[in-house]
């Protein structure tokens, strides 16, 4: 069953200092909190996995920047026009 972790880090660590929390669990919104009061950051978005050590592997190879660069790439723009008389 693939779940939900939603990973945390220390500014200025790049990402070498972070840890993860499962999303399903029933004690998530309080140590999310907790994790927040000790000056950690939430890292990208939610990673979906089977397991922790997937997830983690997952954050490691910088999935989401992947999968970020990936769609960017292939969602085309619409452009936006800007005047300048109002």
């Amino acid at each position: 069953m693939t779940k939900k972790y939603q990973f945390f880090s220390i500014p200025g660590t790049h990402r070498k200092e972070f840890t993860y929390l499962d999303m399903s669990s029933d004690t998530f919104l309080i140590e999310k909190k907790a994790l927040l009061t000790q000056g950690f950051i939430v890292e990208d978005d939610v990673i979906y996995a089977e397991n922790a050590t997937e997830a983690v592997k997952k954050f490691d190879s910088n999935y989401l920047y992947a999968l970020e660069q990936y769609n960017l790439a292939t969602t085309p723009s619409i452009p936006c026009y800007y005047s300048s008389n109002g």
